[in-house]
């Protein structure tokens, strides 16, 4: 895709502004949303995220059309296992629930961030390394195994990395939230919040999160505008999901698994593609391997949503015949916010 520097800038700028809308108004007035106000702004994103992969189809053609709802469908599916964790980060520091999506929100900006700079990275790679598409497909595959040891060793408990023990030990804080703030004065002494440790553990694991899903789309399109474009209407949309479908998260029992074989066909199209533009000498000499299969754009797509589609039956179908206790032994645990 030949994609103007004005077209950049312009989806730059109003998905900036379609962040900032949202900061301001949850900056001054934390609350907690209502179904409605949650309904109406997820059908907003949805419908957008749609309305600009029609766009694509319209001004690009289907191929990249089909790459876009691809890896928007694999982005956003993936954004939907983090929420998992990112409930669990929530419930392990008691943020008050008028106060979550203030948090959310900040996490969903930091993820968008590293993203952006992953994806840049990733292009300039691709574009002078073919080989890089070996050491993509090799880490997605490795991703997939890892979900499927997750499922089943049920290791949903989210852990403190150095860095946020690190923040704790190093840095003086308060034991009581202050509304929305990360840093606050008591006698005359700066001093962090709770908040200022949770925006730490969600920057850090979106970055675990950015690691993981921009080799994935890589595998579904090679266009960095579509990646980009794929990756902000997955993550837009991500915070009223999070209050909308909480409780249908933890009926998902199979989601780790659904995702792991999702990751494993999309790795195992990179390391085919690789093999198609392979330059590595010990590899067949240096030349494309011909016997090496083409996997279309339209058959990732129906492979993608097939696979969603089965799983979340499936996982539904299952969770309705477990009880509370077995779901959670599943999902991993979630403690009631207001009861701490």
């Amino acid at each position: 895709m030949d994609i103007p520097s004005w077209v950049w800038l312009t989806t730059a700028l109003v998905t900036t502004g379609m962040l900032l809308v949202d900061v301001l108004i949850i900056g001054r007035r934390p609350h907690e949303p209502s179904m409605k106000e949650v309904s109406r702004h997820l059908t907003f994103y949805l419908a957008a995220a749609v309305a600009f992969g029609l766009g694509v189809f319209y001004f690009a053609g289907s191929q990249y059309g089909t790459e876009f709802f691809a890896g928007w469908l694999t982005e956003y599916s993936l954004s939907i296992d983090n929420l998992f964790i990112f409930i669990i980060i929530l419930n392990k520091f008691a943020v008050p629930r008028q106060y979550q999506q203030t948090a959310l929100l900040v996490g969903i900006v930091l993820a968008l961030v590293m993203r952006g700079i992953f994806i840049f990275l990733g292009a300039a790679a691709i574009e002078r390394f073919s080989f890089f598409f070996y050491f993509l497909g090799s880490f997605v595959i490795y991703t997939a195994i890892k979900l499927v040891k997750e499922g089943a060793e049920d290791e949903d408990e989210f852990e403190e990395s150095r860095l946020i023990k690190w923040v704790e030990k190093r840095f003086p804080a308060t034991l009581e939230y202050d509304g929305a703030k990360l840093f606050v004065k008591e006698n005359g002494k700066r001093l962090i919040t709770p908040m200022f440790i949770v925006i730490t553990a969600l920057g850090t694991t979106d970055l675990l999160f950015a690691l993981d899903s921009i080799p994935a789309i890589y595998g579904l399109t090679e266009e960095p505008y579509l990646v980009f474009t794929a990756n902000v209407f997955a993550l837009m949309g991500l915070r009223q999901l999070y209050f909308l479908i909480g409780g249908l998260l933890e009926r998902l029992v199979y989601l780790s698994y659904g995702l792991a074989i999702l990751l494993a066909f999309i790795g195992v199209k990179l390391v085919l593609e690789a093999l198609h533009v392979n330059e590595l000498s010990f590899i067949n000499g240096g030349e494309h391997v011909g016997w090496a299969p083409e996997i279309p754009i339209w058959l990732s797509l129906l492979v993608i949503v097939g696979t969603l589609a089965i799983t979340t039956v499936a996982s539904l179908i299952a969770a309705g015949g477990l009880s509370d206790t077995e779901r959670d032994a599943r999902t991993g645990p979630r403690r009631d916010h207001e009861n701490g």
